[in-house]
């Protein structure tokens, strides 16, 4: 048959921790980050037809994510073609669940799903002769693509987020995400950061640690490196995730932060019975 189709779960993540370095001498950011993959996912599905035109389609269920053209899962299949070739025609559906603009990933995920599906619905001669090709392919995508690729639940992130380490998983704990009716610009967060050092006159950049600094073997050692150097300037101008932070902290979560560059806030709790009340006490709150 000249048609096949397959689907895959593109899962949600945080930020366990975020540094912002130096900027780079192309614009971009050197940053270090620890990536925790969730539960809560996408669900993504690719038809390709091998001996149909070469067009591409993509249908959006859930979440209003914005024109097509400018979907990552769309510019995932246009950049796959591009490297390794037509397939034929590509029908992508999307089934939303995780909101969008969040700092959750949702996007990158929604894509690295594509990629990988691509990978495996291709006619022989269009695919990737290996990880590193797709990877690449990634990296042109966005920074937190890669990590979605990597095969991990857990990854140590370097240079732009797509230097990575996968590291042995942690536990699984119950997390709790608050997510504000605000819309958080990634521009505006560096520019305010870019304020914040200027103010300080630090001019130092920050310290990249050593792996095993980086490297949690426990929730202890996880809760010990949280920090998130956008969150400062996203609270001063954003008050509602100001309040989401305050709330998950007030609820007993530890440790609590902004996800990227938000606007997503997440608490982490041992027990399961009390997240998923915290989570409705907030729901009717915030």
């Amino acid at each position: 048959m000249s048609v096949r189709s397959a689907s895959v779960a593109a899962p949600a993540k945080i930020n366990l921790f975020l540094r912002v370095l130096r900027r780079r001498d192309d614009g971009f950011h050197d940053l270090e980050t620890l990536f925790q993959m969730l539960e809560l996912s996408d669900d993504v599905r690719v038809t390709v037809d091998a001996e149909g035109a070469s067009d591409l389609t993509l249908a959006v269920h859930g979440a209003d994510v914005g024109p097509e053209r400018e979907n990552l899962a769309w510019r995932a299949a246009e950049a796959y073609v591009g490297r390794f070739g037509p397939v034929g025609s590509i029908d992508i559906g999307l089934f939303k669940r995780i909101p969008a603009g969040a700092g959750l990933g949702g996007g990158s995920s929604d894509a690295a799903a594509v990629l990988r599906l691509l990978e495996r619905l291709a006619p022989p001669g269009a695919r990737p002769t290996s990880s590193e090709e797709l990877a690449d392919v990634a990296v042109g995508l966005g920074s937190d693509v890669p990590f979605f690729l990597c095969g991990g639940a857990l990854a140590l992130g370097r240079g732009r987020g797509e230097r990575l380490r996968p590291l042995d998983p942690l536990p699984s704990r119950s997390v709790v995400v608050a997510l504000p009716p605000v819309q958080v610009s990634t521009a505006a967060a560096y520019v305010k950061l870019a304020e914040a050092r200027a103010d300080e006159a630090s001019g130092t950049p920050r310290r990249k640690r050593g792996n095993d600094e980086v490297s949690p073997k426990t929730w202890q050692a996880a809760d010990r490196l949280t920090a998130n150097d956008f969150e400062p300037g996203i609270i001063g101008r954003h008050p509602e995730v100001r309040r989401s932070l305050e709330a998950l902290s007030a609820a007993g979560a530890s440790p609590v932060l902004l996800s990227g560059s938000g606007a997503a806030s997440f608490g982490l709790f041992h027990d399961e019975s009390v997240a998923r009340r915290v989570a409705e006490e907030l729901e009717a709150r915030l």
